[in-house]
């Protein structure tokens, strides 16, 4: 992982192989683009599966009873179709292309009723957008470019669209924020319980956990202290905010235990879905810096 400190978030290289939810070992190749269309199909299927267990669990009248009108209903299921077209369309790509697409894995999504389904929703469409804005930089096939920018409009059309249904600002940042190969896979691997061992081998890891204290409340404001627990066994001093002009950089106080106390900075861009690792310097963030993450915060107010 590594952020830019230009104008954008660079797309960071990194190198594991993944058949499951757990790193394995490094791989010395680059990155082409089939490995990054099944790494963009891993996440499809994820999506896939979530909405399309969501709408198997839950009825229209489920929804209504939780404040989600009938309109809601049936663009949720316009949106889980849009995902389940993703799905074909990059493994008929990869397969066109001569290129083994990885299938979908086994799942466990904490969703437990259809508010708290709209709002997993809503953050997995934020690292879908993330994710392709990451990996951009690093496709080679301007075909494949523009194929998979026409994914990451719509997946940009559904975030606005949920957000907004549950009283969230539909653009609340002049910039969205790109994610690296390890960070998305970080956050997407807590929600995958095994992958098919004939999968191809994708060049990700993930990184120790790192998530809010469960009795911290969100949003959260620029500014404000929060706790965040960390997996890693190693102590970090620093926390890095993901922000389009670079990373932002505030002291990470230890509590023990793997627990963190962390103030927000300010920043024109800090708004809205935001990312932060646990770091081991306060100059650069690389794979060799991360010590956990990233961990998802919601900040308030708009840009």
């Amino acid at each position: 992982m590594k952020f830019s400190t230009g104008l954008t978030l660079a797309a960071y290289g990194a190198s594991a192989v993944v058949a499951a939810p757990t790193p394995a070992q490094k791989r010395a190749a680059g990155v082409t683009d089939a490995d990054i269309l099944n790494y963009a199909l891993t996440l499809e299927h994820l999506e896939d599966k979530f909405y399309r267990e969501a709408l198997a669990n839950y009825t229209e009248a489920d929804f209504a009873s939780h404040g989600f009108d009938s309109t809601f209903y049936k663009n949720l299921m316009t949106v889980s179709s849009d995902e389940m077209t993703h799905v074909s369309f990059l493994t008929s790509g990869l397969m066109a292309a001569g290129a083994t697409p990885v299938a979908e894995c086994t799942y466990s999504f904490p969703a437990t009723d259809p508010t708290s389904f709209v709002k997993l929703a809503s953050v997995l469409e934020g690292v879908g957008i993330s994710a392709y804005l990451g990996a951009a930089a690093d496709i080679m096939s301007k075909v494949y470019l523009t194929d998979a920018g026409s994914i990451l409009t719509v997946e940009a059309r559904h975030s606005a669209y949920i957000r907004q249904s549950l009283g969230q600002s539909s653009f609340p940042s002049p910039f969205d924020t790109p994610l690296d190969f390890d960070e998305v896979y970080s956050l997407a691997s807590q929600y995958i319980v095994e992958c098919p061992a004939s999968n191809p081998a994708l060049p990700v890891k993930a990184f120790p956990l790192l998530e809010l204290s469960p009795t911290q409340a969100m949003p959260i404001n620029q500014g404000d202290t929060i706790n965040l627990m960390s997996k890693a066994t190693t102590v970090a001093p620093y926390a890095a905010f993901a922000a389009v002009t670079g990373p932002m950089f505030v002291p990470a106080t230890s509590m023990g235990n793997g627990m963190y106390q962390v103030k927000v900075p300010s920043g024109a861009t800090l708004h809205g879905q935001n990312y932060v690792v646990l770091n081991s310097g306060n100059t650069e963030v690389t794979d060799e810096t991360v010590v956990s993450g990233p961990a998802i915060v919601e900040i308030a107010g708009t840009m």
